[in-house]
């Protein structure tokens, strides 16, 4: 731990005293880099349904000297889409790992879940562990960038309890065919009540090398995160959080770990009751291309080349590697027979839970460009050999899976119509029979309307291995699933004035957890319906109101808990001052209405149904003040005003909602965040 603030604190000193700061201006519209990808950096055809626009207003150039510019863009790993840099400042989720529609556990790091409904319906083997999935790198995810100078970002966040966050990026291309970075992020939050303390680590190596005459591309990730989370199992009593005597939220008692109770420290690192949780993965792709060769004279020394693909080769080979654990030095027998069914020798006894994954990916495909001159139309064809190994405290297990996947692909050169088909069917292995289909068409109809969209997909999938009987965590469930059949469909439409969407989901053969431990498999149909808008209104010059919301409705008898209404809104002062000043403050609320929220199971990292209690709580209230000026930002945020409480004579911040049953939310929190955007 110590290592690592070191090492980022010399880092950003070092950049710091060598870089210049940089300039921060709108790109101007002849400058702005274009969305469709060229021969030049055709690499990984894919899904183009990756997070970002080129057509965003807030986006920025970077200027280091006179005439001496920055142009920067990127792609996401799988995808043929050139996006431009945002730089707003009006949104804490770009600050934030925990995005507003998100609700953790407490504190930064701990245990989250999405408050509008996502089901997990991606085909094939998954070990099923997904509650700090938010805070790890994802690999599709990684930005492929293309820019003339070297590029850094630094970010530091400071809270109450002592909280802290570092995040760090830096991507440079010593060679126009050469692009290589890193993405760095520290979590370290010792939370407000006895064992809650989490502290994680996640790193992503990249870099991206194209051959000189733009034939052969490779592209190599380096990615890994490291997980320790504190469990408490939440409080035993909620009268104690109103009790004068217990404002030290560390006087509150709590299920797990009471014996460990002591200050905040954001040194310690320490796990002695919780999770324990480690990954790592390594991916290389390969691509040769044969087709038509071209160049351009640029003066009497220089030849720019340039290549037109007819058919790739295509070879991509993932490695990863997931360890679990769940450690407890001083388990309460009663509580681990009556919440896991786990029978221990002691009253008081030690209590471990280990199991490994490690999954080798080899995968062949055939791409075939009908357009010469547009990359973003293709056809894919590959097939996958999967190797999966299980190693847990009595031995291993090894499995494989065999995989065919196609993909069509198709935006036209005009930029309006955008159309995927893509399929994937498992034809032996552990996952014999599972499949997923999509298909998607998008239509841009002019500045007014923006886009519009429509999207199908059908998946159907084994589910997760963690309700396998044969799982280390998985306490005494003998039950024989069928697979889950997930069929999704709807539409959005974005413009400058709204972004509407509908989203229906039918889903069957549903599993899911239950009091802590049971696994379960609900056979009736589910149907999840979910209407969504958001907009920006002007409300008097400077002052903008952003709304957004979401109705989601289902059968109050299937096992899927969300609240009806979801809602997030902002009053805001905005504005350029002082000619290179931004600024954007003002009042933000959160509320969801009451619902029978799920329940944590610490042991096993699964938020499971409960239908005894509700979860009612007041709105969310924050004050915030973000401001950026040339190349640095900040935020200041009071957030949890609405805790305030007056009860015992003075005022307090003791009236604290609930995240989960048994887990309260913290009261006032001051946060204070750093970004820095440079050149070096």
């Amino acid at each position: 731990m110590k290592k690592f603030i070191l090492f980022f604190v010399f880092t950003g000193s070092f950049l710091l005293l060598w870089g210049q700061e940089p300039v921060i201006r709108p790109v101007k519209k002849g400058n702005r880099p274009t969305s469709t990808q060229t021969s030049n950096d055709a690499n990984n055809p894919g899904d183009p349904t990756r997070p970002g626009d080129t057509n965003r207003k807030d986006t920025i150039d970077f200027e280091h000297r006179v005439d001496d510019t920055l142009h920067l863009t990127f792609r996401y790993l799988d995808s043929t889409r050139r996006n431009t840099l945002d730089s707003s400042i009006k949104n804490i989720d770009d600050y934030y790992p925990v995005p507003m529609s998100w609700q953790n556990l407490g504190n930064n790091g701990a245990a989250s879940y999405p408050l509008l409904f996502k089901p997990n319906d991606a085909p094939g083997f998954d070990a099923g562990f997904h509650a700090f999935d938010i805070y790890k790198f994802k690999l599709e995810d990684t930005k492929i960038y293309k820019t003339n100078r070297p590029f850094s970002t630094l970010g530091y966040q400071l809270a109450s309890g002592k909280e802290q966050m570092i995040m760090a990026m830096h991507t440079q291309s010593p060679r126009p065919n050469i692009n290589f970075g890193i993405d760095y992020r520290l979590i370290s939050a010792p939370g407000f009540f006895v064992t809650s303390n989490n502290n994680h680590n996640a790193y992503r190596l990249f870099g991206n090398y194209q051959s000189k005459r733009k034939r052969y591309n490779g592209t190599l990730v380096l990615m890994g995160s490291s997980i320790k989370a504190s469990q408490n199992g939440g409080i035993v009593n909620d009268s104690q959080l109103l009790d004068p005597n217990r404002k030290e939220r560390f006087a509150v008692d709590v299920n797990l770990g009471n014996a460990g109770k002591f200050n905040p420290n954001p040194f310690n690192t320490s796990v002695k009751t919780g999770t324990i949780d480690k990954s790592f993965t390594f991916f290389i792709r390969q691509s040769y291309d044969i087709g038509k060769r071209d160049s351009i004279a640029i003066n009497d020394s220089t030849t720019e080349y340039l290549f037109y693909p007819k058919l790739r080769f295509q070879h991509t080979f993932t490695y990863s590697n997931e360890q679990y654990h769940f450690g407890d030095v001083g388990a309460d027998s009663i509580l681990y027979k009556q919440w896991f069914n786990i029978n221990l020798r002691d009253s008081t006894d030690t209590f471990s839970v280990y199991e490994k994954w490690s999954v080798m990916n080899n995968d062949f495909s055939l791409v075939q460009f009908p357009d010469t001159k547009n990359t973003s139309q293709f056809f894919l064809a590959g097939i996958t050999l999967q190797n999966i190994t299980r190693t847990f405290n009595s031995g291993q297990n090894h499995f494989f899976n065999m995989q065919l996947h196609g993909e069509y692909r198709n935006r036209t050169r005009n930029k309006k119509w955008d159309m995927l088909l893509k399929g994937t069917f498992y034809t032996g292995g552990l996952n014999i029979g599972d499949y997923s289909a999509y298909a998607s068409l998008g239509r841009y109809l002019n500045k007014r309307w923006g886009d519009v969209e429509l999207f199908f997909k059908n998946v159907n999938r084994t589910p997760s291995f963690v309700f396998d009987s044969r799982s280390a965590y998985n306490f005494g469930n003998t039950n024989d699933f069928k697979k889950e059949n997930i069929i999704s469909f709807g539409a959005t439409a974005n413009n400058p004035y709204v972004r509407l969407s509908f989203t229906n989901y039918l889903i069957n053969n549903y599993a899911y957890f239950e009091n802590y431990y049971k696994s379960a498999q609900y056979n009736k149909p589910i149907n999840i319906l979910q209407l969504g808008a958001s907009t920006t209104i002007k409300v008097y010059r400077h002052w903008n109101w952003y709304v957004e919301g979401m109705l989601q409705q289902t059968d109050a008898a299937a096992p899927i808990r969300v609240p009806l209404i979801y809602t997030r809104q902002r009053l805001a002062y905005e504005g350029r001052f002082y000619k290179n000043l931004l600024i954007s403050t003002g009042i933000e609320a959160r509320y969801y209405t009451a619902f029978k929220a799920y329940a944590y199971a610490p042991v096993t990292e699964q938020f499971v149904v409960q239908d005894t209690t509700t979860i009612k709580n007041l709105p969310d209230i924050s004050a915030y003040l973000h401001f950026r000026i040339k190349g640095f930002g900040a935020y200041i945020r009071l957030e949890n005003l609405n805790t305030a409480s007056f009860q015992n004579g003075s005022l307090q911040f003791i009236n604290n909602n609930f995240a989960a049953p048994l887990y309260p939310t913290p009261g006032l929190v001051f946060r204070f965040g750093i970004k820095w955007w440079f050149l070096n």
